[in-house]
């Protein structure tokens, strides 16, 4: 516990380090009696095996069924020999902000069902949670005995007060960061960063992180293999800051790492931070102290930037810089998500008219662009909330279904042949096309990518092989299967990258000890492209939008 001990005093001295450090033995030992553990691991327990499915727990529905139990059937029946996880997004009691406005950080919503069926489909598969503790739901217990002045959460939120100096904060979205409530005492003004509905909790008071601490680990006794930190980076707030990547911030993710490495050494820490591709490298901190894994939040803008544009240069520059500060930690690699496309990501590696070539063809392609606030009061383009099949196809081109398939086939393979562990949006996986009129009628521009389906209609075009559906799912999945097949694709097997032609995306991976090796080429053009082939003695050939994985010696 001297780490622990460490974080804590550095975080709020001595006095209160020894209180809650006492606190916390006693709460850990009770975990390592009820769950799996062992000692630290001095390697990542990751192998070329691990793909993530994510999705929401009423992805899909049936009638008067709870829909966890179906998503169940439908990954077993479908996803068991090529998904070994499943990130369950928020699925606690919740009041906006599709899941992530918690109302209560230990319950299941009844509308999908239970913790027993959480549990079930954890026995298949490993399952990841997220811990949603910048804010709560203003609509929760916590934040309504706040404003009633009960003594337990006094100081549990942020008041703000006058003359604060918040000038240099950074804002998420174009919305205010304070928000007025009445209480018995009059009207305060809250720290809400992402909405008037979310109130930002104030880590500045122990006892809130005591309560944060309690809920973690709550989440590993119910299962949780992979805990994902969602909107980390806005942790703790300092008046005169950014608020943004503070050190206390990174100590308390230090705090969590060092808690679970002593008593759940099989829970790994994922840091959500859709911030420039530096500032998220550093929520690895020294490679064995922070997130096990991060997002890779670079890569979607960078792929699509590729396909659109049948130019990989950007792409293959930025992969061929990454490095990780140890075999102990590697990144989550994704394209889509319940989010859009995070702009801020792709800045200082594209230009700036390459990202507004971005956002052009993300509205001419029916997408929406959500903005950020600047501390000047200006606004830049923060996302782009568009199907990820959208952004690759014009939907209003209406190209044939093996052609728009090959182009999300190859953006997928890129994926897949690279460094980290994948995961793969559930409409992804399905090919699903964009629902804009759901973030028309709801005003909600991330809707459009966060329709939910009725499952007879989905395994019925998935049984088609001619449908767009079937074709990108069976890719998906047979790529996958090869995936696992290779000791090359493990997270600690190293990456070459490439450079044989501007429209090509090549890497070279090689597992641990070198027995096996793999070449996969991708080209991103309408063009088809002859390169030769490292390590094969042939040239190998691609055709437009295809993919050649192949063993080289």
């Amino acid at each position: 516990m001297t780490s622990v001990h460490q974080h804590l005093a550095a975080l709020y001295g001595e006095p209160v380090a020894r209180d809650l450090t006492g606190r916390l033995r006693g709460r850990l030992d009770q975990l390592k009696a009820k769950t799996r553990s062992g000692a630290p691991r001095d390697s990542l327990p990751l192998t070329q095996q691990d793909a993530l499915l994510i999705t929401y727990a009423d992805q899909l529905r049936e009638t008067e069924r709870a829909p966890l139990r179906t998503l169940t059937d439908f990954a077993l029946a479908h996803l068991r020999e090529v998904i070994t996880a499943i990130h369950l997004l928020p699925f606690y009691p919740w009041s906006s902000d599709d899941g992530f406005s918690v109302k209560d950080y230990y319950g299941v919503d009844p509308q999908y069902g239970s913790w027993t069926d959480i549990r079930q489909l954890g026995d298949h598969f490993h399952l990841m949670f997220d811990a949603v503790f910048n804010h709560l739901s203003v609509q929760g217990d916590w934040f309504r005995q706040y404003l009633e002045g009960d003594g337990q959460y006094r100081d549990f939120f942020i008041s703000a007060e006058p003359g604060w100096d918040l000038a240099r904060v950074v804002r998420p979205r174009a919305l205010p960061l304070l928000t007025e409530f009445g209480t018995p005492e009059g009207p305060r003004r809250i720290w809400t960063t992402f909405s008037a509905d979310q109130a930002d909790l104030n880590f500045r008071n122990p006892e809130v992180l005591w309560a944060v601490l309690e809920a973690l680990l709550f989440y590993v006794e119910q299962g949780a293999r992979y805990i994902r930190l969602d909107a980390i980076a806005f942790l703790w707030k300092q008046p005169g800051t950014t608020c943004l990547h503070l050190p206390q911030t990174h100590r308390i993710v230090q705090l969590m790492r060092a808690c679970l490495d002593q008593f759940a050494p099989h829970v790994l820490l994922i840091t959500e931070t859709n911030v420039p591709h530096q500032d998220n490298l550093s929520y690895f901190g020294d490679g064995t102290n922070e997130a096990q894994l991060v997002y890779n939040f670079a890569l979607p803008p960078l792929v699509l930037h590729s396909l659109q544009t049948g130019n990989a240069q950007a792409l293959t520059r930025w992969a061929r810089a990454l490095v990780l500060p140890s075999d102990r930690v590697t990144f989550l690699n994704f394209l889509a998500s319940h989010d859009g496309v995070g702009m801020n990501p792709a800045r200082g590696i594209l230009s700036e008219a390459e990202i507004d070539a971005l956002v052009a063809r993300t509205v001419g392609r029916g997408g929406f662009i959500s903005y950020k606030s600047q501390p000047d009061g200006s606004e830049i383009p923060y996302e782009m909330n568009i199907n990820y099949l959208d952004a690759i196809s014009d939907p209003a081109a209406r190209e044939p279904a093996p052609l728009a398939a090959r182009k999300f086939l190859t953006a997928h393979n890129i994926l897949l042949s690279l460094r980290g562990v994948p995961a793969i949006y559930f409409h992804s996986l399905i090919g699903s096309r964009g629902d804009r009129a759901a973030a028309e009628a709801t005003g909600l521009k991330r809707r459009i990518n966060r329709q939910k389906l009725e499952r007879a209609p989905v395994e019925s075009s998935l049984q088609d092989s001619s449908t767009l559906r079937a074709q990108i799912f069976d890719g998906l999945r047979q790529q996958l299967a090869l995936r696992r097949t290779h000791a090359a694709f493990a997270p600690a097997a190293s990456q070459d990258v490439l450079e044989l032609d501007p429209r090509v995306f090549a890497v070279v991976r090689q597992s641990t000890g070198g027995s096996d090796r793999m070449l996969c080429v991708h080209n991103v053009s309408s063009e088809s492209v002859t390169v030769a082939g490292p390590g094969t003695g042939e040239d190998v050939r691609l055709e437009p939008y295809s993919s050649v994985w192949r063993s080289v010696c």
